[in-house]
C-alpha cells in the first residue's frame, strides 16, 4: 500500500509539471497561431494600455517569427510600447537599433522621428508648484531641437515633417527662453558679461519668438553697466527697428536720450 501511493504520488507530481509546461509561465498570454494575428492581439492590448502584455505579444512575435515582415513591425511596436511606457531611453535605443537594422525599410523615418520624440516627450513640464520648465535642465530640450533638425534634413519628404516641425519650433522657443532666464539671472547678480553674452544668443539664434524686446532691453542694461556705450545704443536702435510706434519703441527713444 506504501509503495503504491508513493507510485500516485509521483505520477500526480509529474501530470502536474506537464500541465504547468504546456500552460507557459504564469501571466503569459495566449499567442495566436499566427504572425499577424498575435500583432493584432498587442496592438489591442497597446490601445488598452496594458503595455506589458503588449510587449509579450510583440516580442513573440520577433522571436518566433524572424523572417516575417511582422517581426520587423513587431520590433517596432516593441519601442512603441516603450515610448507610451515612458521609457524614453530605452524606446530611443530600439528605435536607432531598427534603424541600424534596416536602414531601407519603409516605414524608417518612423521610427527616426519617434527616436527624436523621446527627447520631447522627456522635456521638464510645469507642474503645481515646482519651477518652470525653463529654470530647469535643459538637456532634452535641445536634444528635441537638434534631433527634430537632424530628422527633417534627412527625410525631407517625410509624413511626419509637419510634425517634427512643431515639436522642433516648441523646443526652440523653450531653449530660448531659457537662455532669456540665465541672462535675467546673471543680470541681476551683477555678471554683466554673462549675461550680455546669453542675451546676444537669443537676438542672434532666437530672433521672432517674442522674445526680442526683452532681449535687446537686456543688452542695453548689460552693455551700459560695462561702458560700452555704442553697443547699449545699437541695442535700443534695434527696438526702434522691430517695434515701431510701440511702447517699447518710446522706452527705447526715453533711454536713448538718456544715454
Amino acid at each position: 500500500m506504501r509503495q503504491f501511493l508513493l507510485l500516485a504520488t509521483a505520477a500526480s507530481t509529474l501530470a502536474l509539471g506537464a500541465c504547468a509546461t504546456t500552460q507557459g509561465e504564469p501571466g503569459e498570454p495566449e499567442y495566436a497561431s499566427s504572425a499577424e494575428k498575435n500583432l493584432a492581439l498587442g496592438d489591442e492590448a497597446l490601445g488598452n494600455k496594458n503595455y506589458l502584455e503588449a510587449e509579450k505579444y510583440f516580442a513573440h512575435v520577433k522571436t518566433k517569427y524572424p523572417f516575417q515582415e511582422a517581426s520587423r513591425e513587431a520590433e517596432l511596436r516593441l519601442a512603441d510600447a516603450q515610448l507610451a511606457r515612458e521609457k524614453y531611453a530605452e524606446a530611443r535605443e530600439s528605435y536607432l537599433a531598427f534603424i541600424k537594422l534596416h536602414p531601407t525599410h519603409p516605414k524608417v523615418d518612423y521610427a527616426a522621428f519617434h527616436a527624436a520624440l523621446t527627447y520631447a516627450r522627456d522635456i521638464p513640464s510645469d507642474f503645481l508648484l515646482l519651477p518652470p520648465s525653463y529654470e530647469k535642465d535643459q538637456g532634452d530640450v535641445r536634444g528635441a531641437l537638434r534631433s527634430m533638425n537632424d530628422f527633417i534634413r534627412q527625410y525631407p519628404t517625410s509624413s511626419w515633417v509637419e510634425e517634427a516641425r512643431k515639436v522642433a519650433a516648441d523646443a526652440r522657443t523653450r531653449v530660448a527662453r531659457y537662455e532669456l532666464y540665465v541672462g535675467d539671472f546673471y543680470l541681476k547678480r551683477g555678471k554683466w558679461q554673462g549675461a550680455a553674452a546669453r542675451f546676444e544668443r537669443v537676438v542672434r539664434e532666437y530672433p521672432g519668438l517674442g522674445l526680442d524686446e526683452e532681449a535687446l532691453f537686456g543688452l542695453h542694461a548689460a552693455y551700459g553697466q560695462l561702458g560700452e556705450m555704442e553697443k547699449a545704443q545699437a541695442a535700443l536702435q534695434k527696438v526702434l527697428q522691430l517695434f515701431p510706434g510701440t511702447p517699447a519703441a518710446t522706452r527705447a527713444e526715453r533711454l536713448l536720450r538718456g544715454t
